[in-house]
This record gives C-alpha cells, structure tokens and sequence, in this order.
C-alpha cells in the first residue's frame, strides 16, 4: 500500500507539469480532455479540451499525480498541507530550490539545520507550497546487519540498532 499526493490545478496543470520535471529531472505522462472517448455522462466543458485529465510524475520511486479542475469547481491552495520530496542530496534539493522559487515566495532557503543535511520550504508560482530535503540515510555498519548493535555510533534518526535485540 502507498499513498500518493493528487495535486489540482486551475487551467495551468501543463505549465505546472513542465516546470516540476525540470524541477525534479523527471519526465511526466498526461492525459488531456481532448483525449478521452465521448461520454454522455461526463460532456467536455467550453474551453477545457487542453486541461490534463489526469497526469503522472514520477519522482525517484514515489508518484505525484496532478489534473487540472473545471471552471465550475476553482481550487485553492491552502497553508496547511505541503508537497514534500526527499531528493538524494544537498545538490538535488538546492537545484530543484532554485527552480521552484522563481515567480514564488521562500519561506525556508535551502540549508543546513539541526534535523536534517539540506532543508528548503517555499511556495511555487501556482501557490503550491514545497518541503524540500535530503533524504536521510542509515550509515550503520555491516556489524549492525543483525539489527541490534548497542555499539552503534549512527546518527541516524531512524536507525535501531541500539534497541532490543530481535528474537
């Protein structure tokens, strides 16, 4: 089981698509209105035969899907959900930063802080906003393959090495 962000756009999910796949190196697939089969029950609205029914973003092994909404049912983003990709390091964060930002607001610059190695929040010229950072990893040892290893010196925040040995 997984669960994957479905982001909504009002008319601009194409442009939106273009500037995520520089953003993240990524290559998307979408479909438009244009290209579904006649249906009765679903009619195509004026003017939305270029919106993207339904879009797929491959991000490293993780999917953001993305679609644009009909006039009659405007989205707005709010301020209490974030977009969140942990990219492989303080490079990757820093290059997709630089893209994300044009046309946006910054909230956190891209840096160093106490919980991680590379940090950014901001907010794209969609009104999207965005956490960005380096995805951690274990530096554990071949001495704690076992999983158990009170010896252990990884910094790791997930790492559980240091707690009860399994059975």
């Amino acid at each position: 089981m997984k669960a994957s962000p479905y982001l909504i756009f009002n008319g601009n999910c194409v442009e939106a698509v273009n500037l995520y796949e520089k953003a993240f190196g990524a290559k998307a697939t979408i479909c438009k209105y244009k290209d579904a089969p006649p249906s009765e029950d679903f009619p195509p609205q004026p003017g939305t035969k270029e919106f993207v029914m339904h879009g797929i973003l491959p991000i490293g092994a993780e999917t953001i899907y993305l679609c644009d909404t009909t006039q009659n049912q405007p989205v707005t983003f709010g301020n209490g959900a974030f977009a969140c990709v942990e990219l492989d390091d303080e490079k990757s964060v820093r290059a997709a930063f630089d893209v994300l930002k044009a046309g946006g607001k910054v909230f956190c610059e891209a840096q160093q802080t106490f919980w991680n190695v590379c940090y950014a929040e901001l907010e794209d010229k969609f009104g999207l906003k965005w956490t960005l950072m380096v995805e951690e990893k274990c530096t554990c040892t071949d001495k704690c393959a076992s999983g158990y290893n009170p010896d252990c010196t990884c910094a790791h925040s997930a790492c559980n090495c240091k707690g009860k040995p399994k059975s």
